[in-house]
């Protein structure tokens, strides 16, 4: 059975090495690529059978962990690897707590690479040697607000990243092939499972994912409801 892997990056170079290394990992595997958030949701659409993701946590229109934790919320079998520039052990064992399977540096050699695929691939996760990932779970904030975005659907996460990208409604209708209204219908949905109030309360709530330790505690309050 051919193998189908998806892989999230923004820059072409990169994805040019994770397809070499998933080349060696795993020979005649199908590659689907994707360069935003936006793009991921729908190639995960298409490709619901899908055997592994390669995500970049920077990549546009993810807020941090944000695309991990919609990602495992709506595709709960499918492993997930994170591919980050970012090596702060903190990042690390935050991706894991949210659910990923593995995490590989992009300072990583191919042979890492293909050593970590491979490994998730088995069933086990991977991570750097030098890093722990035995540590405390997540704040009670963190899991909380990851707890709220993974209970938006994947269109309204589609919206939700667009809004954070500053698009109007307008803007988003057009994107996304639906009426105003429609988008209307839909922050009225996010802001009421984020407990927000206002369009930008939504934004900064989903920022609470942010890889910047020092944004972590400071989000402003919502309600329960």
């Amino acid at each position: 059975m051919v193998r189908e892997i998806l892989v999230a990056d923004d820059h072409p170079l990169f994805r040019e090495a994770l397809r070499l290394a998933l080349g060696r990992a795993v020979p005649g595997a199908t590659v689907v690529e994707a360069d935003t958030v936006t793009a991921l949701l729908d190639a995960a659409d298409r490709h619901p059978e899908a055997d592994l993701l390669l995500l970049d946590l920077n990549m546009p229109g993810a807020q941090g962990f944000s695309a991990l934790v919609q990602m495992r919320a709506h595709y709960p079998l499918l492993p997930v690897v994170i591919i980050s520039a970012n090596e702060d052990p903190t990042v690390i064992r935050r991706s894991i707590a949210h659910g990923a399977a593995g995490f590989v540096p992009k300072s990583s050699t191919v042979e890492e690479m293909v050593e970590a695929l491979q490994t998730v691939l088995d069933g086990d996760v991977w991570v750097p040697e030098s890093v722990d990932v035995d540590g405390p779970a997540l704040e009670g904030a963190e899991a909380d607000i990851a707890s709220r975005l993974a209970s938006l659907t994947p269109q309204q996460f589609r919206v939700l990243t667009m809004l954070s990208a500053g698009l109007l409604n307008k803007q988003i209708a057009y994107e996304l092939g639906v009426s105003e209204a429609t988008v209307k219908a839909h922050m009225t949905a996010i802001m009421q499972k984020l407990g927000a109030t206002n369009r930008t309360q939504a934004v900064v709530l989903a920022q609470g994912l942010g890889l910047d330790q020092a944004s972590r505690g400071t989000q402003p309050e919502a309600s329960s409801g």
